[in-house]
């Protein structure tokens, strides 16, 4: 083969490529405003997307009418916000801790009466938020066992912060047993025996391969706890109904002067769920597709 000929075997083809590239689907999919095949789906995902954006519009329009900083400025709501800002990251820090090595257990263990464990796990996400708060009255309530002694030695488990926390736990670590369970199953065991065959034990190997691998399921269960520990209304209320959370304010301030009284509120707890949303994603991101 010449000098000439190896040059020109050398130099790729752009042309050639290039029809390549059209060719393959994943590239004219790329290029194209919508796949072909998928405007049915896209029609009737545009419509539940639709559902969710134009109250969020209307209310954001809403906003033009009222006077937030005002609204904000009543002691009522600023004692609502601080008790939500406080309790919500407790709860989500308690879901967490005991919530991931459940999830680990239930994604990597087999053991008689798994099936029963899985179920009391679902078992809050089934039973409405206000009946939740009922069975939790049966077990921390003032004059039960528990709730007694609570207060005897000046930690009321009701009509308290740490009612609170009880109520938001019980209704939203769920999310992140059953989010980080999930996480976990898509780790393949395969890379966990690797790591013990170098000498790591247990711990260290769901320290350094298991849980960066489901981080972002986990970060996922932890969003999802929050949000829903800040939005709790109906346990809440049955279990502590003072000190006043944002939602409870938000339906005391409703029945005593209409809708126009909750939206400064309203928007304090949208603002805080989406930061924490945002921030989540900035610190861990979002999986890549491959």
């Amino acid at each position: 083969m010449s000098h000439t000929d190896r040059d020109r075997t050398d130099v790729p083809e752009r042309d050639g490529d290039a029809a390549g590239a059209d060719a393959d689907p994943r590239y004219r999919a790329g290029r194209e405003w919508l796949p072909s095949g998928l405007a049915v789906p896209a029609l009737l995902g545009a419509l539940l997307l639709a559902y969710f954006v134009v109250p969020f519009a209307v209310f954001l329009l809403r906003m033009r009418d009222v006077a937030v900083v005002a609204g904000l400025a009543d002691p009522a709501v600023r004692d609502a916000i601080g008790t939500s800002l406080l309790t919500a990251p407790i709860s989500t820090a308690i879901a967490t801790v005991l919530g991931v090595p459940l999830a680990y257990v239930l994604s990597r263990a087999s053991f008689r009466g798994k099936r029963l464990v899985e179920a009391l796990v679902l078992l809050p996400l089934v039973v409405p938020p206000i009946v939740g708060g009922v069975m939790l009255l049966t077990v921390v309530g003032r004059y039960t066992p528990i709730g007694a002694a609570a207060a005897a030695v000046g930690l009321p488990l009701t009509g308290s912060r740490a009612g609170v926390v009880l109520a938001q736990t019980f209704v939203a670590a769920p999310f992140l047993v059953v989010t980080a369970r999930a996480g976990f199953d898509g780790v393949d065991p395969r890379l966990e025996e690797a790591a013990r065959t170098m000498g790591y034990g247990r711990l260290r190997t769901v320290r350094l391969v298991s849980l960066p691998l489901a981080r972002n399921a986990i970060a996922a269960g932890i969003v999802l706890t929050f949000v829903r520990a800040l939005g709790e209304f109906g346990a809440t209320m049955m279990v502590a109904y003072t000190p006043r959370t944002m939602p409870t304010q938000i339906r005391v301030s409703f029945i005593a002067r209409g809708i126009d009284a909750i939206v400064p509120i309203a928007l304090a707890l949208l603002a805080v769920a989406v930061i924490v949303v945002v921030a989540v994603q900035l610190l861990v991101g979002t999986p890549r597709r491959r």
